[in-house]
């Protein structure tokens, strides 16, 4: 491809039950990302989901780059298949990956970009990884703070208020951070937005 491509994938399940669980972050990420596209371009209508690969995807430009959205349908353990299709689908560079998700080892409202890295024991990145063969792919985690209770329990629940305050300014941010991520590079963004504990 001439053009570069960026394939920005937000990790979640999908379905009502689980829209507002702390599991869901990765997916209000890529909601955040379109409804950015939208606002600046009312050109860009509603809605634009495509089903490909078991994924909702939305194709756009964003500053001269080609951007793919996507959303794995396949619910947050089985993430690798779509993740995996996608990126042989559009022959992206892994390097021109970067998957969004929630981490319990960082405190609410704390983002970590890394270049590559272990699952962290977060159930889909283990499932991306194996699928893809390698740890080698830019991630943005999120925090969502350490698990009260059981684990399953925990992702499974929605933010408090105060929480909720805080994750929807640190949404703000991811976004911030994957617009430096296009527009610079990877470096950048690690030095602007790795910040917190």
């Amino acid at each position: 491809m001439d053009k570069k491509l960026k394939l920005i994938v937000g990790l979640g399940n999908p379905g009502a039950r689980y829209e507002d669980t702390k599991h869901n972050v990765g997916f209000r990420v890529i909601d955040a990302l379109y409804e950015g596209f939208y606002q600046r371009d009312s050109r860009f209508s509603r809605p634009t989901h495509i089903s490909i690969c078991n994924a909702l995807v939305i194709q756009t430009t964003w500053h001269d780059t080609s951007i793919i959205l996507a959303k794995p349908m396949t619910y947050m353990n089985n993430s690798g298949t779509a993740v995996a299709a996608l990126v042989r689908r559009f022959e992206v560079p892994l390097s021109d990956l970067c998957v969004v998700y929630d981490d319990v080892h960082l405190d609410i409202g704390v983002l970590r970009i890394r270049q590559k890295g272990s699952d962290g024991g977060q159930k889909g990145m283990k499932s991306i990884i194996q699928r893809l063969g390698t740890t080698v792919f830019p991630r943005l985690r999120i925090g969502i703070g350490e698990p009260v209770g059981d684990l399953v329990d925990y992702v499974l629940s929605e933010f408090s208020e105060d929480e909720e305050v805080e994750i929807e300014r640190t949404i703000n941010r991811a976004v911030d951070a994957i617009e430096t991520l296009v527009t610079d590079d990877i470096l950048t963004a690690m030095n602007k937005f790795n910040t917190g504990n």
